[in-house]
Order: C-alpha cells, then structure tokens, then sequence
C-alpha cells in the first residue's frame, strides 16, 4: 500500500510567520499511525519553494523527509492540482488537510486533485482506519454529530480541523529528516501553462455581525444547541424600500444595536 500526505505553508494569525499548517500536520499524524499499522513508507508532498523553513517543521512532526515540487520560474502561478495529480498517480490513500491558513483559501485543491486523479473524496474526517481495501472515516457534523462512512480504496480524505489528532514535536526529528526538491517540469504539460496572477496579502478584518443580546436562560441556550428549532422573525416583502429601512431600523434600535 502506497500512502501519501500533502502539507501546505501555514500563517500564524498573529504575526504572519511562516509555519506548519494545523490542519495538514493533523493529516500527517493520522497518516503516520497508518503507515505504523501497515507497515509502508509514507510520503510527504510539496508543491512551493523547497528553501521555506516552515516546511522543516513538517520533519519535527514526524515526517522522514518531505518531497518538494519545486514550481520552477513558474511561481505563485503553477497548478498545483495538476503537478500533484501527475505525482500521486498509483497511490493507495492520500491525505490532506481541508484548507491552508492564508487569507482567502477556497479549500478547493482537495476536489481538484481528487478530480484529476479520478478517485473518490471524504471530507471533514476526524478519524481513518483501514480494513480490508477499504477506508473507514468519521466525519465531522455540526452540533457535535459524527457520521462513519467507508470508502473503497483508492481514495482521497481531506481531514478536519477538529481532528482525532495530537501532533508531538521533536527537534531531533527535524535534523534527521531531509527536504528533497524534486523538479516538476515534466511531471505535467499543464505546469508551465500561462494562469492568471495571484496576489499574496494579509487577511482584511471580517465584518462584524450585528447580533441581539441573548435573553433565554442557560438552559434553554444548552437544548438549542442540541435542536433545531425556529427562532421567530418577521418577513417584510410589501412595501417601498425606504418602509422596508425602518423596519430594519426598528429592530436594532429596540434590540440597543445602534445608538441613533
């Protein structure tokens, strides 16, 4: 059984320091205790540049070396989904984290790739265990709910956040491991296609959301959480734009949202 992880660059939310991303080194911890139960080597795929030091850490977390494909003159403008794609052909399980931590990730990569190589996808997995050619996965749901689902092999997971995972960093690991830079120029003809240019930027401050002070006691918020139920309202579909306004207006004035 060939096994395979894709880690990505992550940002700290703070700083904006380079780093390992969560999300992929929760995948990578996954991997490796399958890698342990059946008893293959696992791989550790790049797409980026092989001289970021964030990527050392992937080696502290575990990983024996991380294979790089390095995107060349290419830049920030390479498909990553199809040099990927072009690597991961013959592989058994591969695994991945939902998003990476930039600004504006579109968490899509998982469904290109997976898409490309013409195998299935699991989403939100918060646990994998393999049996018998195939993968079993529990996903993540809302309000605490979990759902088991399985997957014939070949496939593609991408692992949640909340993930059954707790990475162990070691130093020692990191100088033992290696970061081996692979070139991508003949992996794919799309690798060198002419894309549109990305521009790389902090994250802008999401608008707030203006929210009514909650009135219910505890425990009537403790069984909304555990229920779907309706939360009352009104719809206002007569009348002009300007009445429709101050029926907007009413209601943050009577719930303190605003101050004029």
């Amino acid at each position: 059984m060939k096994i395979a992880v894709l880690v990505s660059v992550g940002r700290h939310p703070v700083s904006g320091v380079a780093r390992y991303s969560r999300n992929d080194a929760a995948a990578l911890t996954l991997a490796l205790s399958l890698a342990k139960q059946q008893n293959t080597t696992l791989d550790v795929l790049h797409v980026g540049d092989p001289s970021n030091p964030a990527l050392q850490e992937y080696l502290a977390l575990g990983a024996r070396s991380v294979e790089v494909l390095a995107s060349g003159d290419a830049g920030d403008e390479v498909d990553a989904s199809a040099l990927l794609a072009a690597r991961l052909a013959g592989y058994d399980l591969v695994l991945t984290g939902t998003r990476a931590e930039g600004a504006f990730d579109s968490g899509m990569l998982p469904y290109r790739v997976a898409n490309a190589l013409g195998t299935p996808l699991v989403g939100a997995a918060v646990d994998v265990t393999l049996k018998d050619g195939c993968a079993q996965v529990r996903q993540f749901m809302p309000k605490g709910l979990r759902r088991r689902v399985e997957v014939q092999l070949p496939a593609l997971i991408a692992v949640h956040p909340m993930a059954n995972a707790t990475p162990t960093y070691a130093y020692a690991r990191m100088r033992e491991g290696t970061i081996r830079p692979v070139s991508s120029g003949a992996m794919s003809p799309r690798a060198n296609a002419a894309g549109p240019a990305w521009t790389i930027r902090p994250a802008t401050a999401k608008p707030v959301r203006l929210a009514a002070a909650e009135k219910r006691s505890g425990h009537a918020r403790m069984l909304s959480a555990t229920t779907t139920e309706s939360r009352g309202g009104s719809v206002v579909i007569e009348g002009s734009s300007v009445e429709k306004a101050q029926v907007i207006l009413a209601y943050l004035r009577e719930h303190q949202l605003v101050d004029y």
